[in-house]
């Protein structure tokens, strides 16, 4: 299966949205990746309710909320998942995953975990029929611009091969400095949806629909 794009809308230019939201609806971009940060889990504050309230007055595109937060099980109805939806919460970030797991997908939204860089895979064992995402986070959550941390590319493919081992139907999300040269080695490595942002789609200077095109070809 090709290789799909959840496109950061923290790196969108607020000032012209509903013209990238377009741009993005016309290269059949898949999901909308909306990076919720409490100050807390992670040290900055980003989008929150009402940009996604926006952002579907405006399109139908689904949205993949991700909760960078502390105890995202008070969270979760904050933001009032759909069909269609992801919502990814961190392991790190709740004693009760499967509990909020649960909590999701009784939304009708998919859910997911996600993985901080220097928290192991063995963190997933007991969750990987809850999921229909794990989302490796390729750099440490917080803030945008960063440095993709290597280590990550051997954790995609060992998770690849433990997801088609056990049989298990779990896309890898990837998100962390998704430029073209990176996403090759993600998509090499079995990711499966990636999140781009200043890196790889809203890259100043390039038209929109050009760093679109480029990134669905590494991806392809």
């Amino acid at each position: 299966m090709p290789g799909k794009i959840s496109a950061s809308m923290m790196c969108a230019s607020f000032a012209q949205l509903e013209n990238d939201v377009r741009i993005l609806e016309n290269g059949e971009v898949e999901y909308l990746h909306i990076d919720i940060m409490d100050g807390h889990f992670v040290p900055n504050f980003t989008l929150g309710p009402d940009y996604v309230n926006a952002l579907r007055e405006i399109t139908d595109i689904p949205m993949d909320i991700h909760l960078m937060v502390e105890k995202p099980e008070n969270w979760i109805d904050v933001f009032s998942p759909q069909k269609g939806d992801i919502v990814v919460v961190h392991q790190e970030a709740t004693h009760h995953l499967q509990r909020v797991l649960a909590k999701i997908k009784a939304t009708g939204a998919t859910p997911g975990v996600a993985l901080n860089p220097a928290t192991p895979l063995c963190m997933l064992e007991n969750v990987l029929e809850d999921v229909g995402v794990v989302l490796i986070m390729t750099v440490n959550p917080g803030y945008a611009g960063q440095k993709l941390v290597p280590q990550t590319l051997q954790k995609i493919a060992v998770l690849k091969q433990q997801l088609e081992s056990g049989g298990y139907a779990v896309e890898i999300e990837v998100d962390g400095n998704v430029n073209l040269e990176n996403a090759a080695l993600m998509r090499q490595a079995g990711a499966d949806l990636f999140v781009a942002g200043s890196s790889g789609l809203f890259i100043p200077g390039q038209p929109l629909e050009d760093s679109i095109a480029r990134l669905r070809e590494v991806i392809r």
